[in-house]
C-alpha cells in the first residue's frame, strides 16, 4: 500500500470540508458558484487552512483539469523578482485549458518576497488579470505592499479552537482506525496551538511509534515538555525548595533531552494558570521569561540560563 503523509491525506478536498472559517468559506462559495473568483490574499496563522482553501476552490472551478490550470509556488524558496518575471509571467500568459478562461496562481509565504519582487508582481496582476487570478497566502499581511492589498479581496484565517482540533483528530483515528486514550488527544490540542498540520505530523509519527497512542507518546513525539512537570518544578521555584526545582529542571533538560526555549516557552504559558498569585506578580515572572527566553537565543547555556530564571522566581515570590 502506498505510504501517504496524514496531512495530505486528510487535506479537506472542498470548500465544505474545511474545518471552521465560516467567515472566510461562505463568501469563497459565492465567488466559485459565479465561476469568477478575484485576485485575493489569504492570511493567518499557520495550519489554519489557507492552502487547503486555495486548492479546493482551483478543485472545484477546474474539476479534473485543475492540475494544468494552477501554478503552485512558495515565496520563501523563490522570492526574487526573477520568479515573478519568470515562472510567474511564462504561466500568467499561457492561456488556460477547459471552459473557464483564466488560470490560478497560487503564491504561498508571500510575505517572504522581497519588495523588489513585489513591486513585479503587482504590475504583473495588473496585465494578466484578464487571464490570470492570484491567491496569496502569508502568515502577515503587514509585510505585502499596499498596492497589492488594493487589488486583493483579503481573508482573515483564525486561530482554530480546541473543538475544532478534536474534530480533525476525530477524522484521523476514525480514518485510521487509532486506539487513543482522551489524555493524549488534550495533549495534541495543546502541542498544536491551532495548527492542524502539525496535529497531523505529531498523529501519524505517535502511531507508528506506539499501537495506542498515549499522552506520553505525544509528549516524547513533540520532544515539548509536559505541562504537569513544567507546572510542578515552577511551583517547587515558587514555594523556595530551588534544590528540587532544579532536579526537575535537569530531568528535563538532561534526562527528556527537551530544549531550553521549549521549557521557557511552557513556564511561560503555566505562569497564568497559578493560583494564588497577583497580576502583578506574573507580569513580573513573564517579563523575566521574555529576558531569560532572550539569553537562550543569543547563545547562552541552557541550564545556567533557566537555573538562574529559577532563581529569579524563588527571589520574586519571598518579596
Amino acid at each position: 500500500m502506498e505510504f501517504q503523509i496524514w496531512a495530505e491525506k486528510y487535506r479537506p478536498n472542498n470548500l465544505s470540508e474545511v474545518i471552521n472559517q465560516k467567515h472566510v468559506v461562505e463568501r469563497v462559495k459565492a465567488f466559485v458558484k459565479d465561476k469568477n473568483i478575484p485576485h485575493m490574499l489569504f492570511t493567518g496563522p499557520a495550519g489554519t487552512g489557507k492552502t487547503t482553501t486555495a486548492l479546493a476552490i482551483a478543485k472545484e472551478v477546474y474539476g479534473n483539469t485543475w492540475r494544468q490550470n494552477v501554478l503552485e509556488l512558495n515565496a520563501s524558496d523563490e522570492r526574487g523578482i526573477d520568479v515573478i518575471r519568470g515562472k510567474v509571467k511564462d504561466f500568467a500568459r499561457m492561456k488556460s485549458l477547459g471552459e473557464v478562461s483564466w488560470k490560478i496562481i497560487i503564491l504561498d509565504e508571500a510575505d517572504a518576497l522581497t519588495q523588489e519582487a513585489q513591486q513585479a508582481l503587482r504590475r504583473t496582476m495588473e496585465n494578466y488579470t484578464n487571464a490570470t487570478r492570484f491567491i496569496l497566502l502569508c502568515n502577515y499581511s503587514s509585510k505585502i505592499i499596499e498596492p497589492i492589498q488594493s487589488r486583493c479581496a483579503v481573508f482573515r484565517f483564525g486561530i482554530l479552537s480546541d473543538d475544532d482540533i478534536k474534530k480533525y483528530v476525530k477524522r484521523i483515528v476514525d480514518g485510521e482506525e487509532l486506539k487513543i486514550d482522551e489524555k493524549a488527544i488534550g495533549a495534541l490540542v495543546h502541542l498544536s496551538e491551532g495548527d492542524l498540520r502539525k496535529v497531523a505530523n505529531l498523529m501519524q509519527a505517535s502511531a507508528a511509534m506506539k499501537e495506542k497512542i498515549t499522552e506520553d507518546v505525544v509528549y516524547d513525539i513533540a520532544s515539548r515538555a509536559k505541562p504537569t512537570d513544567v507546572k510542578d518544578m515552577l511551583e517547587l521555584a515558587l514555594g523556595g525548595k530551588f534544590t528540587d526545582a532544579r532536579k526537575k529542571l535537569q530531568e528535563l533538560l538532561l534526562r527528556q533531552g527537551l530544549s531550553g526555549s521549549d521549557i521557557i516557552s511552557e513556564v511561560h504559558r503555566q505562569i497564568y494558570s497559578l493560583d494564588g498569585i497577583s497580576e502583578e506578580r506574573k507580569v513580573q515572572l513573564i517579563e523575566k521569561c521574555g529576558d531569560y527566553e532572550f539569553r537562550i537565543s543569543e547563545g547562552g547555556n541552557e541550564l545556567i540560563q533557566i537555573e538562574s530564571l529559577l532563581a529569579s522566581f524563588m527571589t520574586l515570590s519571598k518579596k
